[in-house]
């Protein structure tokens, strides 16, 4: 039953985080929505920021199996680099308790070092598939996975203002070409 429990507590964290559009939550409102006691939850997790990184961590397994999936029908460093740029903007990851998540997340980064922990390997990731991708298609590669990294991470922002982008994956698409010289 555990594992049954830590997922609910996890969908409901998401879901909580992402009705509130903050951190502002409690455990017995997370609990509640996962259909079971505080007490249980803090069994499970302790308290709030460990529920809040371990639902982090599903996002973000949910984002790295979405990466490897687009990943392994990419034959080409052009078709790997679009790939990755579509899988950032994935549907599901832009469900607006995911963003919610996702926004939530930055700022808990600031002050707290496991949350800053895991946006620093997301972020190594994302930049080191890009560079990979990238290395045969232009001659300063890490800048334009800089680049392009900070144009994904741009557009969760305005997706989490409710300025969502509905052609974002296209003109991303288009910025990797012109950085790329065209290779792309």
């Amino acid at each position: 039953m555990e594992p049954i429990r830590r997922a609910a507590l996890v969908k409901a964290t998401i879901a909580e985080v992402g009705a509130a559009a903050s951190l502002d939550v409690t455990v017995s409102q997370i609990a509640k929505r996962a259909g079971m006691s505080s007490a249980l939850a803090h069994h499970y997790f302790g308290g709030k920021d460990q529920i809040f990184i371990a639902a982090m961590r599903q996002i973000l397994r949910d984002y790295g199996t979405e990466v490897r999936a687009a990943l392994g029908v990419a034959p080409t460093p052009a078709d790997r680099a679009r790939a990755i740029i579509r899988a950032n903007f994935a549907p599901a990851f832009f469900d607006p308790a995911t963003v919610s998540a996702w926004m939530t997340f930055y700022v808990q980064a600031q002050t707290n070092p496991q949350a800053l922990r895991l946006l620093h390997i997301y972020q190594h990731r994302l930049r080191s598939n890009l560079t990979h991708a990238l290395r045969p298609l232009c001659d300063d590669p890490r800048d334009v996975a800089g680049t392009l990294a900070a144009l994904i991470d741009g557009l969760y922002i305005r997706a989490a203002l409710a300025e969502p982008d509905a052609d974002a994956c296209g003109r991303t698409l288009s910025l990797l070409s012109t950085l790329t010289k065209g290779a792309a």
